[in-house]
């Protein structure tokens, strides 16, 4: 169907449907939800499980050693980490990204009930799908405030937030659930805490004491039949806690010894050096997840307004206050608001090129309507599909500014050029159904090198919307927007601007005022390329500098790029084994001092807010300027002032970044692997060494931390001794746990919660304190601890870390800015590697992770796709073109513009660092698409000239001069509208910047050489046949009764009048 003409036919109808779709346009572009970056899959299945007062190796034995055994083989499972930590264990599955994440889930779960029974006092495994349809992105953080005069400790506020806050929250549109983080402490328990000095007094076994407790149980029954009614049997054991003080343990000369006599009886908070301050006051860290697809910035909003609504109503009475952490709406703001303004520049741009060409305000306009049509219809698109409008979609519509004008440029440029035909041939009328012959014959007549080139530019997003892991996720967005305008810019093209045109140019034809200037270079290039041996050196330059230009020139790879947040982050490591007291009273009051100056403003630059969380071993601050251009003097003061020499703590700070949840940010992984640990210490201090020498300026850590071996006091059993009194090992270590975190005895539900019972001693001090501990044996003989087990000093691992089933240390570098991750990684293996590999045990094994090993892997998926994206294009156009020859020569102009891009990028980095990131990468599997375009403008059109009858050099002459202008205008147009993305800097621009750097050059210097190139290749190609595109001349003479001699003369004519 010849939709062109049904188009001009049918004027009204296409003018209602360009309405319509403005209307749907303007509707989707506001409802459209709006968030920074687009969702981001992660199929991932976490595993935890919690077992108190479990050190990391009875956590790494009992717990974590017999759950991988069972999860190993998984369908699509790619890796297993797992982490040991006191009283925890952490097992995350990761897998592929079309792996069924509902069937594994329940794979998982079934597995998980093959593992042996677990310690009796360790917690049900608590099995979480994150990633794709599990764990809701997070929208945003609050700290709940303890203010000044409020007499209670912070998490005795934790039942609060859950009766008041957390409903009120979660009760807003587009929020998934709101939970506490940090800040509450340890989980709350039902504590008998003991006397042991009391116990002993008194003659009370304490071994005896907790069997009792862990025997008050409720007891079942069964039926009995009495009568003509059946009862239920049950016992009730179970102590109230109202009552348990009054528990009897022994009776003495007529008088009951109660549990009251020689314990307190509470309901506390289990110990936990978990501590969260923000602005100077202790608080609650919350955070708040928003719904998959909810709009961003609309939620936002509703959440800051009902917790000002909270804090007044609820929270002012109770001396509380919530206050957001990091506003994400802001950074939101600002890079859609640059992004935004980019775009529209960049429109501003492209139609002044336009009109710089036509010099007609009405052609100029014609021309133009394709930006509105195609972006608009771009917007419904997004809509339908669920998609959100993020920083990624709309620098993918800016990118599209100029390219959605090329067939436009085209379409107009052969309407009148048809319509000067029909004058030279004086046909020419001003009637309206002249002027829409014209607008017909005109567009079929380029139509099958628009669609050519449309395929192509579309064909070439394919491969980057199925890249894998993040970098596809991410970036999909861009070549969906920038192939749903390009493809509504041909339907524009070929069926709203023939409508258009032949209404509106009636009369009124735009003149080119270039035309002296065409002619001047296709006269120079024809005489370039003049000669056999002038053709073979061209040939040879053009391809040959090029290729081996990008090879020298190419810069060193990256990741993805530094989007930088206007806040700092930093990270404290604590000492091992630093108590509650050492962090609430050493670290952290230091910090809050240092910080108040700049929090009251009477330093500069002042503080809009600030937060610390502090964790066993760890802790991180975050910082952020009321002026967010003082970040990286902010990042100065931080390293240099506010962390400087706290006690036995070692710091990290840098400014923090947006792409810090995609892939690690820029981190690399050195994971050290082996069986004998004492060795891989070594090799990995070794390493630890070297990183911190090679990169001086470096984030350079641990995981887990050399320096922080866990102090212990290790109890040895004397077992004769022990025999003696009537103990064995197994009392004598439930009586080791009671004086430590507590035994658990048993399970306490008031009917809504559930907490455990812990048997506990009251506190002591010193080891010698436990060692002078008396104690009550079996045979009536009161006896010190320290008789019956010898207490040493000693150290153990803080935290055990597994990779795939194996011990693993893991070293962590985040390179210095200015360095690549590909120059990181080359000084890691020359450098680095040697001096672990020198200290290796010899089954050790040296594996890479983070941002490093998702580099190795998107390079590969990058090559395979630009290889793919390469075949795709010349398959195409050998189809389109009914000739693989002439797929070929257009091909053969890429690679000018690889090194237009690679050129572009080196002339940035004169001015701003700008590696080869991903996304600068896929700038230059963008360009295949893109500058193709122009090589089959020329070879179409040579084709045709030779389907007219010209020779191989008058139809290559008549191509260059015909297709000069809409060339230049589409080519220009293109790099216009993308300049605004290239130069203006801030709010997220970094994540575009090196992508319109390769565009834009690339399309430049493939511009200017393949006006060179493909004419010297058609004129060398003259003497081979090739298969044509259109109806054989002679055929189609035939039909017409006309000869072909006759009528390559008459187009021989009109050539030479144009020129």
């Amino acid at each position: 169907m010849d939709i062109t003409k049904q188009a001009i036919k049918n004027a009204t109808g296409v003018g209602i449907g360009i309405t319509l779709l403005v209307f749907l346009g303007l509707y989707s572009l506001f409802n459209l939800p709006v968030q920074l970056f687009p969702d981001i899959e992660r199929p991932n299945i976490n595993i935890q499980t919690s077992w108190r007062a479990a050190s990391p190796q009875e956590i790494e034995s009992e717990i974590i050693e017999p759950q991988e055994e069972v999860l190993q083989g998984i369908p699509g499972l790619e890796s297993m980490n797992a982490w040991a930590n006191q009283g925890n264990a952490w097992i995350n599955l990761e897998f592929g990204l079309d792996t069924d994440m509902q069937k594994t889930l329940i794979e998982v779960i079934s597995r998980m009930n093959r593992v042996p029974p677990l310690p009796r006092d360790a917690l049900s495994p608590n099995i979480m799908l994150a990633g794709s349809g599990g764990d809701a992105p997070a929208l945003t953080y609050f700290f709940l405030q303890r203010l000044p005069g409020n007499p209670n400790e912070i998490n005795t506020y934790v039942t609060f937030f859950t009766d008041v806050i957390k409903p009120q929250l979660e009760s807003i549109p587009g929020v998934a659930r709101a939970r506490m983080e940090s800040g509450v402490g340890g989980v709350e328990e039902f504590q008998i805490v003991f006397d042991p000095f009391k116990a002993a007094q008194l003659g009370i076994d304490l071994t005896a004491v907790a069997n009792e407790l862990g025997r008050a149980n409720d007891i079942s029954g069964g039926f009995v039949d009495v009568g003509r009614r059946r009862y239920t049997l049950r016992f009730e054991g179970r102590y109230e806690p109202t009552q348990m003080g009054e528990m009897i343990l022994e009776w003495r000369d007529g008088s009951p010894i109660t549990l009251n006599d020689i314990a307190d009886i509470k309901i506390t908070r289990a110990d936990g050096a978990n501590y969260s301050v923000q602005n100077g006051n202790p608080a609650i860290s919350i955070r708040v997840d928003r719904q998959n697809n909810a709009n961003v910035l609309a939620t936002l909003e509703a959440v800051k307004a009902k917790v000002a609504l909270i804090n007044e109503q609820d929270l002012a009475p109770e001396q509380l206050v919530m206050a957001q952490s990091f506003d994400a709406s802001v950074f939101i703001y600002r890079a859609v608001q640059l992004v935004t303004s980019n775009l529209f520049i960049g429109v501003l741009l492209a139609i002044a090129v336009l009109w710089l060409f036509m010099r007609q305000l009405r052609a100029t306009l014609i021309v133009a309507l394709a930006i509105p049509i195609s972006l608009l219809s771009t917007f419904v698109v997004l809509q339908i599909t669920g998609r959100s409008l993020n920083i990624i979609s709309l620098a993918g519509l800016a990118f599209a500014v100029g390219m959605v004008l090329d067939a436009a440029i085209v379409v107009l440029e052969n309407i009148v050029r048809t319509r000067k035909s029909a004058e030279v041939e004086n046909k020419c009328s001003n009637s309206q159904t002249h002027m829409e012959d014209c607008a017909h014959r005109g567009t079929k007549e380029v139509f099958g090198a628009l669609m050519a080139s449309t395929a192509t530019t579309v064909a070439i997003f394919i491969p980057v919307m199925f890249l894998e892991d993040v970098e596809g996720q991410l970036f999909a967005d861009l070549a969906l927007t920038i192939a749903i305008a390009v493809c509504m810019s041909l339907v524009v093209a070929v069926t709203v601007l023939p409508v258009v045109a032949a209404r509106y140019l009636n009369g009124n034809m735009p003149a080119d005022s270039l035309q002296r200037l065409w002619a001047k270079i296709t006269r120079a290039i024809m005489q370039l390329s003049s000669t056999p041996l002038r053709r073979l050196v061209l040939v040879i330059t053009l391809m040959g500098v090029p290729i081996t230009g990008s090879v020298l020139l190419m810069p060193s790879m990256d990741y993805l790029p530094p989007v930088k947040r206007d806040a700092v982050d930093a990270f404290l490591s604590l000492p091992a084994g630093a108590s509650e007291n050492f962090i609430s009273e050493e670290v952290m009051p230091i910090i809050v001092e240092r910080l108040q100056p700049y929090m009251d403003g009477e330093k500069q630059p002042a503080l809009k807010n600030y937060y610390i969380i502090t964790w066993p071993n760890g802790g991180n601050l975050g910082v952020r300027a009321k002026d967010q251009s003082k970040v990286k003097e902010l990042e100065a003061i931080v390293r240099d002032e506010i962390l400087k020499d706290l006690p036995d703590t070692q710091t990290f700070s840098q400014q923090g970044n947006l792409f810090g949840g995609f892939g690690n940010g820029r981190s690399i992984d050195i994971h050290l692997q082996g069986t004998d640990q004492a060795m891989l210490g070594i090799a990995a201090q070794a390493g630890l060494d070297k990183l911190r020498e090679v990169f001086p300026n470096a984030n350079v850590r641990s995981n887990p931390p050399l320096e922080q071996a866990e102090p212990e006091l290790r109890f040895y059993p004397n077992d004769s001794r022990m025999m003696e009194v009537g103990l064995n090992r197994g009392s004598m270590g439930n009586l080791v746990r009671a004086m430590g975190d507590g035994m658990y005895v048993g399970e306490y539900f008031d009917g809504t919660k559930r907490m455990n019972i812990i048997f506990r001693s009251a506190p002591w001090f010193t080891p010698e304190d436990l060692n002078s501990t008396p104690v009550m044996t079996p045979s009536g003989e009161v006896v010190q601890l320290g008789e019956l087990v010898g207490i040493e000093r000693a150290v153990g691992p803080s935290r055990i870390q597994r990779i795939d089933g194996r011990r693993t240390l893991t070293l962590n570098v985040n390179p210095p800015e200015g360095m690549s991750l590909e120059e990181a990684m080359k000084v890691i293996t020359s450098e680095v590697e040697p001096a672990i590999m020198a200290m290796m045990p010899a089954d050790g094994a040296i594996n890479y992770g983070g941002s490093a090993d998702s580099l190795k892997g998107a390079i590969a998926s990058m090559a395979d796709n630009f290889l793919f994206a390469m075949v795709l294009l010349l398959l195409l156009m050998a189809g389109l073109f009914k000739s693989l020859k002439d797929s070929v020569l257009v091909v053969l102009s890429i690679p000018l513009a690889t090194v237009g891009g690679v050129i572009a990028i080196r002339i940035m980095n004169i001015f701003t660092f700008q590696p080869m990131d991903l996304l600068t990468m896929i700038g230059f599997i963008i360009l295949l698409g893109l500058v193709v375009n122009n090589a089959i403008l020329l070879v179409h059109q040579t084709r045709l000239g030779e389907q007219e009858g010209l020779t191989r050099d008058d139809a290559v002459e008549q191509a260059i001069k015909l297709r000069l202008r809409p060339i230049f205008m589409s080519t220009l147009t293109s790099i216009f509208g993308m300049l605004p993305l290239l130069l203006l800097p801030g709010a997220g621009s970094v994540i575009y910047r090196g992508l319109a750097a390769v565009i834009v050059g690339g399309m430049t210097v493939s511009t200017i050489f393949t006006l060179l190139l493909l004419p010297t290749l058609l004129r060398m190609t003259a003497s081979t046949s090739s298969v044509n595109l259109l109806k054989p001349l002679a055929e189609r003479m035939q039909s017409t009764g006309a000869s072909p001699t006759t009528s390559s003369t008459v187009k021989q004519n009109k050539y030479n009048d144009h020129v």
